[in-house]
């Protein structure tokens, strides 16, 4: 008993070994291995259109009403399946908005939040979605905010999480970095990867360094195209303040207590432009709540979602 007790052992400990080599050896398939995981908890699946000059790649699941989610400045669709594992009973379209991610990046395309909006209106259009509710994250939330100030009739619901466009008389510590001529959004050095989760998170999540290495590679390899957005968009002066009086569905804020990308003082922004808002201000929690929070801010969403303010 003894022995075969010992084979057991030993089989164990070889598993654990191969897996940690095949885990150091080839950390990229490991990687996707991870956020393919991550799609199926959510039931979602992985596809792409052509859309005019760009082509649009996405994730799609479920059934019910039609939910749009939009992802903010350097992210891309894969900062929402986490959220998105909580909204059953819904139909799901997570785009990579065009010029991130997996989407096309047109170097003669303008990527200002008005173009951005007819774009994903030509995406929506193409896959016959008419009538929908839509949530955005920071730059996210400003496309989502213009797209309901723009097409009144197709946003059932709007949500906005710590977007964008939203002023605050206090600056955050991005806004203060950025003054001084640093902006750790093209970050491409293992420092300030570091430094950058930390003003996005309350609490920074653990990545372990070869995942940390390949998300680095990542935004080194599109910091370019990075730049040029941000050119065509110039989010330091941008401000949601003319489509904010525009828009006529229910809308949503949701904001992290400790974001020190755009600072909660923008929730006054929003409250003193919206007709019909409900807010929501989470405590211990940064720039990305569907990220930090997935669960307490699915909640909170789907909550608004069932009573529509």
């Amino acid at each position: 008993m003894k022995k075969i007790l010992g084979y057991g052992l030993l089989f164990i400990v070889a598993v654990v070994f191969l897996l940690a080599a095949f885990y150091f050896l080839f950390p990229e398939t490991v990687f996707k291995m991870a956020v393919n995981a991550q799609r199926r908890s959510a039931d979602l699946v992985k596809k792409e259109i052509l859309v005019d000059d760009h082509r649009i790649v996405y994730l799609e699941g479920g059934k019910g009403e039609t939910v749009i989610l939009l992802h903010g400045f350097a992210l891309n669709k894969d900062c929402w399946p986490l959220f998105a594992k909580h909204l059953k009973g819904y139909h799901l379209i997570i785009p990579d908005i065009p010029g991130w991610g997996e989407s096309s990046q047109v170097p003669t395309a303008n990527y200002d939040i008005e173009n951005q909006v007819r774009r994903l209106d030509r995406f929506l259009e193409v896959l016959h979605l008419d009538r929908f509710h839509m949530a955005g994250q920071s730059m996210g939330g400003a496309i989502t905010a213009t797209y309901g100030a723009r097409y009144p009739q197709k946003a059932l619901t709007i949500a906005l999480l710590d977007p964008a466009g939203a002023l605050s008389a206090k600056k955050s510590e991005y806004f203060m970095q950025l003054e001084q001529g640093v902006n750790l959004l093209f970050a491409d050095t293992s420092g300030d990867y570091d430094k950058l989760m930390s003003l996005i998170f309350a609490k920074p999540p653990p990545i372990p360094a070869p995942f940390k290495k390949i998300l680095v590679a990542d935004m080194s390899a599109h910091k370019d195209f990075n730049k040029k957005i941000w050119k065509d968009w110039q989010p330091e002066q941008y401000s949601l303040a003319p489509v904010l009086p525009l828009i006529s569905a229910p809308v949503l804020i949701v904001w992290g207590d400790q974001d020190k990308i755009i600072d909660v003082g923008g929730v006054a922004f929003l409250e003193k432009y919206l007709k019909r808002y409900r807010t929501v201000v989470l405590k211990d929690t940064g720039h990305a709540p569907m990220m930090e929070k997935p669960e307490e801010t699915a909640k909170a969403y789907v909550s608004f979602l069932k009573e529509k303010i």
